[in-house]
């Protein structure tokens, strides 16, 4: 039991959230022998005769069971999904996400711009959940739309579990790390292509695909990036501190290769770093949004 919780914690062992498909499997080989009992937000108990997601949207407390044995896993929560077949005239409800890239027509460069399996529905009240050691859902989100709710948000975790090892790595090297900043998580296509300020994006960003965001250290919370290597300046190099962390991490760790893009001030925003999970080696260096 310890041991199927902690595989589902990440590699990071940092990760406080199991993002799957309804009825999805909660890990790739687990014992038989195990079960699950969940947990939702008005208390109601669901249990599984097998480790597997319940089948209804939503954001529950997990136990695992062997036999009469029930480990409660306190700072850990399944979250299932709203399957895409749900998104209907490019919106789930009255937040419109657009289409994805191949959704309409055309074969995807790889699978990993196939369109998503689906959504997690985030609402005012879930909106704090912790997601790992220092995100919460809320972090990810696209900025658009402020008074619609629920929002829709796609997350993978393999991009968490890059960040919290690129933090471990940063604390490592002596930068302590109490607060990173999320200047841009999921977003939707819809924002991608007219949203905010679109220089630098691409037409096929890792951003719509939940497994890319642009982050700075932020420790004191005043909205702007933090001085990491203490020359009294705030610039890229700063951001390349935070790059260089993410290359070492890509190395211990090939399954979380992707993009790595360090971004000088622009627009009204300091120097950030871009992390991204695609699966393949990509580096440069850019300006305006990431």
């Amino acid at each position: 039991m310890n041991a199927l919780v902690q595989d589902l914690r990440g590699q990071s062992g940092k990760l406080k959230a199991v993002i799957r498909a309804p009825n999805a499997d909660l890990a790739d080989e687990a014992d038989p022998t195990l079960s699950a009992t969940f947990e939702g937000p008005s208390g109601q108990e669901l249990a599984r005769s097998k480790l597997a997601a319940p089948s209804a949207p939503g954001i529950y407390k997990l136990a695992v069971q062997l036999g009469k044995i029930s480990k409660p896993v306190d700072d850990l929560r399944v979250i299932t999904m709203v399957p895409f077949a749900e998104k209907k005239n490019d919106r789930i409800g009255l937040y419109y996400l657009g289409s994805w890239p191949y959704e309409n027509g055309g074969k995807p460069r790889t699978a990993s711009y196939s369109n998503p399996t689906g959504f997690i529905e985030v609402t005012r009240e879930n909106r704090s959940t912790p997601v790992s050691e220092h995100f919460k859902l809320g972090d990810f989100l696209t900025k658009d739309q402020y008074d619609v709710w629920p929002k829709y948000l796609l997350l993978e975790p393999k991009l968490l579990d890059k960040l919290e090892l690129t933090v471990a790595e940063l604390e490592k090297e002596g930068h302590h790390v109490d607060h990173v900043f999320v200047m841009s998580g999921f977003r939707t296509p819809r924002y991608n292509k007219g949203g905010g300020n679109t220089g630098g994006r691409a037409n096929l960003s890792r951003h719509m695909y939940g497994d890319a965001s642009d982050v700075y250290v932020d420790n004191d919370r005043d909205g702007q990036p933090d001085d990491l290597n203490g020359d009294g300046r705030v610039d890229t190099e700063d951001a390349k501190i935070f790059a260089d962390a993410a290359e070492k991490v890509e190395r211990e760790y090939p399954a979380l290769v992707g993009g790595i893009g360090i971004y000088k001030a622009c627009c009204g925003h300091g120097p950030f770093t871009h992390i991204d999970t695609r699966g393949y080696r990509a580096r440069w260096y850019g300006e305006g949004a990431g």
